[in-house]
């Protein structure tokens, strides 16, 4: 038997994490408003836990840390897809950075995160019964929801030392043809690296995202006549009408009527800044060969306590990976993505292994993460595969002082 929940559950409920868990009043805080980029980009960085704030210094730098970009010589392009939670969404990333002066460097970074074929179960429902209506199959439409963010990045290198950058992002977000929002944000970094150590800083949001949700009413209409009954003879839902026996006409209130619940409204959703820290070093081991290490920590004021590390409204992500590259060519990494802690998990650490192989201008880097932790076993396995390629031509190095 197909349940009420089930039926209107997959649809509701992805849209009331959008909009929050009612009826949006003003502006409030979302905790998760821009969480679809929370995963990370590059398979090196996952590989390596996505400790990567302080050793970014290529074109993934524009999703790391803007000011990585300084390190890059010669213009890059990155590619990377993903498929998760056992292919359900599937995320893709490409990036494109090139130096513009001897200081100067520019990027751009494009993010897509998608769900696809959502039920949308609202005209298959018989709320007098309890049960679906005959040939429900036939009545349910899918619809996809969908993730854009784009980062325009800016770095600018002062001195030998230190670097400094800044992303401008915008994100739209959609759940079909109910609900899309629209938000805009800046980004504030610095990198220093001293000799083999490295120390990176990024304010994320540092201006507060404001994301302004806009519903469509009409998307929300509900079936209140079917034939249930098989007779070829129409029925009014008794679950649709007034105590005088009429029609309910305004559809709002036959919504709430029927799923004993209102529409959800539009409003504006606040994403508090989140400050990335990041410290690393890279070490030359015997004869061409380098280990690199990181370990990275995000501060987030937004109220998140379910199973992180926090000192009450502040919490606490770390992140911490290693790598090992021989001869320049082939590289091996594992690091811990996430730490969860509480009653009932106790301690929960997620790692993630990767590994790489540079060809001159062309790199591809493997990793594999999620095979331990809480979600593992009901939602698979996270496999991520980039490529990056670097245009190493005369024309196009980076200019000389």
């Amino acid at each position: 038997m197909v349940s009420r929940r089930f039926l209107r559950g997959v649809l509701l409920g992805l849209l009331l994490v959008g909009l929050g868990a009612g009826p949006a009043q003003g502006q409030r805080l979302a905790k998760y408003g821009a969480d679809f980029l929370a995963g990370g980009v590059d398979a090196r960085a996952l590989g390596m836990g996505g400790a990567y704030v302080s050793l970014a210094d290529e074109v993934s730098a524009g999703y790391w840390n803007p000011a990585g970009l300084s390190g890059l010589t010669y213009p890059e392009i990155s590619y990377m897809h993903v498929e998760r939670f056992a292919g359900a969404v599937s995320f893709d990333y490409g990036g494109v950075a090139m130096p513009v002066t001897a200081q100067s460097t520019v990027g751009i970074s494009l993010f897509r995160s998608g769900v696809n074929d959502i039920v949308n179960t609202l005209a298959a429902w018989n709320p007098d019964r309890g049960r679906p209506l005959p040939g429900y199959e036939s009545r349910i439409t899918r619809f996809s929801a969908a993730d854009w963010a784009l980062f325009v990045s800016y770095s600018r290198q002062l001195g030998d030392r230190l670097s400094v950058g800044v992303n401008f992002k915008g994100i739209r977000r959609s759940i079909g043809d109910f609900a899309n929002a629209w938000g805009y944000s800046v980004d504030v970094a610095a990198r220093y690296q001293a000799g083999p150590y490295r120390l990176g800083a990024v304010i994320q949001d540092v201006s507060t995202m404001l994301q302004s949700w806009s519903v469509n009413p009409e998307a929300f209409e509900v079936t209140c006549r079917a034939d249930t009954d098989g007779d070829g003879q129409e029925e009014v839902f008794e679950a649709c009408k007034n105590d005088d026996g009429s029609l309910i006409k305004d559809n709002a209130a036959r919504y709430q009527a029927v799923f004993d619940q209102r529409i959800p409204q539009g409003g504006t959703a606040l994403v508090l800044p989140v400050a990335r820290l990041g410290a690393g070093a890279v070490w030359p081991v015997g004869d061409g060969h380098t280990l690199t290490a990181g370990l990275d920590v995000d501060v987030a004021v937004d109220g998140q306590q379910a199973f992180v590390p926090n000192i009450g409204d502040v919490s606490f992500r770390p992140r911490l990976g290693m790598a090992f590259r021989y001869a320049g060519v082939v590289e091996l990494r594992g690091g811990v993505r996430r730490l969860q802690i509480g009653d009932p998990i106790g301690v929960d650490i997620t790692p993630s292994v990767g590994a790489g192989l540079d060809l001159k201008q062309v790199s591809v880097d493997f990793s594999f993460g999620d095979f331990a932790g809480l979600v593992a076993e009901d939602l698979g396995y996270s496999y991520r595969i980039s490529a990056q390629l670097r245009l190493e031509q005369p024309g196009l190095k980076r200019p000389e002082e």
